[in-house]
């Protein structure tokens, strides 16, 4: 095992060929479908996004399934969250997804999903590893599992984002927006160019192939997003979208041609939920989401009369603290909306038809929405990971006794009006370090002190 070779709660990610294998994926697939047996419920869906490197890998995993007598519902390339739909929509033992998310083109990644379609917790994933170590028991001959392919699996996913009732698809319809769209030649362009026409949207598209040979750097970053907003602005059209390789996160550009950054998604599916929340929505007045997103976020649940909670950094994590404190809406500031009433997983779909929702029934602009809160700086930077950073935490708390401290997931310190965050990722072998602040220059100035502590 290399030291690029991130193992995390629900799965694993590596660069393809040097650590992450087809012999590896095979026996850590293969402990999963065990896993999903022994529990009574021998099916796995399996799906993945686009990466070049997907067929051999789903290849090399569903020989791992078949291994231990696993019966596989293969739903083909299709976005994460398509997955974990077919998952409960099957009443599947387990799910398989093959993608590394926003990693680089040369990573590839397992994430396990659990019957419920949410990603393992840190109990069973730890079971599916030690069950991968140990060598999971094969069976004879004829109790091989079978493949079974099951192509509806995205329409199935479009026709529930289109029957959602906090989605007012007739206000969108009678918009008629031009949406400018970016799909990196990922999962996405299996998707999200249908639903938006379903949404009665005019789609001016690039990259929206599915072959995974990613133009650009594949994060949907406002610094990557450089062909979107000059299309938007060359399209005259009312939004930008960009998703990543696997459909999970979602970035958008105001008709301005600006890309507004990806704390602004959730931000916007916080507004379009509580300014329209049915009946049953008015006790569930919570937003989730974790340490590492913007106050815009914040902002919006304060706005909307919610509690906001925050969670540690990962979509596993924010998931758990959604379903404990019956939340409407959540999510990560990268970019990832998560609706519980359709699931509880981060889905770019849903995510796009609040945002055109939101803007539908306020007959508002994307300019105008972001001129209508306060704004923040955010500065992220990341250095190689080091030795332990317990200590650097201690010295960092010492230094800004004024602010409020938060260990759960690295260190957070947080004031009124800015934070930083200092933690090891769990998708990159570095540490990140991420400030928010009033302007970009004191954002800047804690990113600085956090960096001087380190060395």
């Amino acid at each position: 095992m290399s030291n690029s070779l991130i193992v995390s709660v629900s799965g694993m990610r590596g660069i393809v060929g040097l650590d992450l294998t087809p012999e590896l994926v095979a026996r850590h697939a293969a402990a999963l479908g065990a896993w999903a047996r022994a529990a009574g419920n021998p099916t796995v869906v399996v799906g993945r996004d686009a990466r070049t490197s997907g067929p051999m890998f789903v290849r090399a995993a569903s020989a791992g399934l078949m291994s231990v007598g696993v019966q596989i519902l293969d739903v083909g390339l299709v976005p994460t969250p398509t997955v974990q739909l077919a998952v409960e929509h099957h009443q599947a033992g387990a799910g398989l997804v093959l993608t590394a998310s926003h990693n680089p083109i040369e990573w590839n990644a397992l994430k396990f999903i659990g019957p419920d379609g949410l990603f393992l917790d840190a109990e069973v994933g730890a079971r599916v590893r030690e069950l991968a170590d140990l060598g999971p028991e094969r069976v004879a001959w004829d109790q091989v599992g079978e493949v079974v392919e099951d192509t509806e699996a995205v329409a199935r996913h479009l026709d529930q984002v289109m029957a959602l009732p906090v989605i007012d698809v007739p206000a969108i319809q009678r918009r008629g927006f031009t949406v400018a769209l970016d799909c990196v030649r990922g999962a996405g362009g299996t998707a999200m160019p249908a639903l938006l026409e379903r949404l009665g949207c005019t789609v001016v598209g690039i990259n929206l192939e599915t072959d995974g040979k990613f133009p650009r750097p594949p994060e949907p970053i406002p610094e990557h997003l450089g062909e979107l907003e000059r299309l938007v602005l060359r399209s005259k059209a009312d939004v930008g979208v960009a998703v990543d390789p696997d459909v999970d996160r979602l970035a958008l550009v105001d008709e301005l041609g600006r890309a507004i950054g990806e704390d602004y998604t959730l931000a916007f599916a916080v507004q379009a939920v509580y300014g329209s929340a049915p009946s049953d929505m008015e006790n569930a007045r919570v937003v989730v989401a974790n340490l590492s997103t913007s106050l815009v976020v914040e902002d919006a649940a304060k706005g909307s009369g919610a509690r906001m909670v925050r969670a540690p950094v990962g979509e596993a994590n924010v998931a758990q603290a959604i379903v404990e404190e019956g939340a409407a809406i959540g999510g990560e500031g990268n970019g990832g909306v998560i609706l519980p009433s359709l699931h509880v997983g981060r889905d770019a779909p849903v995510g796009v038809a609040l945002i055109l929702h939101l803007l539908a029934r306020q007959g508002s602009t994307v300019s105008a929405l972001v001129a209508a809160g306060p704004r923040y700086h955010i500065v992220k930077s990341k250095l190689a990971r080091g030795p332990s950073l317990e200590p650097v935490y201690r010295r960092l708390i010492d230094r800004f006794v004024d602010a409020t401290s938060d260990l759960r997931d690295g260190l957070r310190l947080a004031w009124p009006d800015r934070w930083l965050h200092l933690r090891p990722s769990g998708t990159e072998p570095v540490v990140r370090i991420i400030a928010e602040a009033p302007s970009q220059a004191e954002a800047e100035d804690l990113v600085t002190l956090c960096r001087e502590t380190l060395q």
